[in-house]
């Protein structure tokens, strides 16, 4: 990074930066976890020209970015954690970890049965960097994986196939796993038909967004103890004390942390600096997200 470069640092505490240093600002990085303290600022850089975001998903980020400024997200930065949690999800959902350490907790032995991942038939919904990540860590555990993205394609792996094709693929998956960004298409995808289509006792884990999933017909598919779930993500989030998520059979939730690990921010200042150096040679930015449709 350039020694003259001017930089002013803004954690997102304490309310937003004093209108001076915002005066010139054209190049904005969000801190991560802080959309929502930074989008009053997005209007207050009369400069501004790119806004960096750290997180891969920028549904709450998007309609409010002025027109003309780009927007670019964090895609490959959270590759690696999320890819790590999902299969952590999988694991521990699988083989009953959480039921272990309830009986940990009262000194009680709970063996049992309990099924494998290996031989498993993997299904991949939104398949992007971090679905790839997900497949290449499951790759050693002996599964079979299914692919699917918006539109069909192939990958160095196999084929990808079209989201229109869910309903005939669904009744072969064991384990979904659902990483696609929260639009106004994906809002709903796994609904009470989706789920009806999975197998007795496939499990389903959602890295992705709350939003995603219908969670009344989640509820009632786990209440009838028919299918497994493991969540990264809720709907609504956080999830309220004493909402019925908390108590559902086969359920294991975790609170919304799949990107926020310690591979986290080594990955995003590889970024942040290969972002504003392309900005200041005038070079095409990555990760830009299209502008909203009016």
């Amino acid at each position: 990074m350039p020694d003259d470069l001017p930089v002013t640092v803004w954690d997102g505490a304490g309310g937003p930066p004093d209108p001076e240093s915002l005066a010139t600002v054209e190049f904005l990085v969000i801190p991560y976890g802080c959309t929502d303290a930074a989008l009053p600022v997005l209007a207050r850089a009369p400069r501004l020209k790119v806004v960096q975001s750290l997180s891969a998903g920028v549904d709450d980020l998007t309609e409010y970015v002025p027109a003309g400024v780009t927007l670019c997200n964090a895609r490959g930065v959270h590759d690696t954690s999320t890819a790590e949690l999902a299969v952590a999800l999988a694991l521990a959902s699988l083989r009953g970890i959480p039921d272990f350490v309830r009986g940990q907790d009262v000194a009680e032995w709970r063996t049992g049965y309990r099924p494998a991942l290996a031989d498993r038939t993997v299904l991949l919904i939104g398949y992007g960097s971090i679905a790839a990540a997900i497949e290449d860590r499951l790759a050693p555990f002996e599964c079979a994986f299914l692919r699917v993205a918006h539109t069909a394609r192939s990958a160095p792996r196999g084929p990808v196939h079209a989201v229109d094709e869910l309903a005939e693929l669904l009744p072969h998956a064991d384990v979904v796993v659902v990483t696609v960004p929260l639009t106004d298409e994906t809002r709903g995808l796994v609904d009470a038909h989706f789920l009806a289509l999975m197998p007795d006792r496939s499990l389903l884990v959602n890295v992705s967004r709350g939003a995603v999933v219908d969670t009344d017909a989640l509820l009632t598919e786990l209440t009838a103890r028919r299918l497994h779930a493991a969540l990264d993500v809720t709907d609504p989030e956080p999830l309220p004390p004493g909402h019925p998520l908390w108590r559902a059979p086969h359920t294991l939730i975790s609170p919304h942390v799949g990107g926020n690990s310690s591979a986290f921010l080594p990955r995003a200042l590889r970024l942040i600096r290969a972002q504003i150096l392309r900005h200041l040679a005038g070079e095409p930015l990555e990760n830009i997200v299209p502008p909203r449709m009016a």
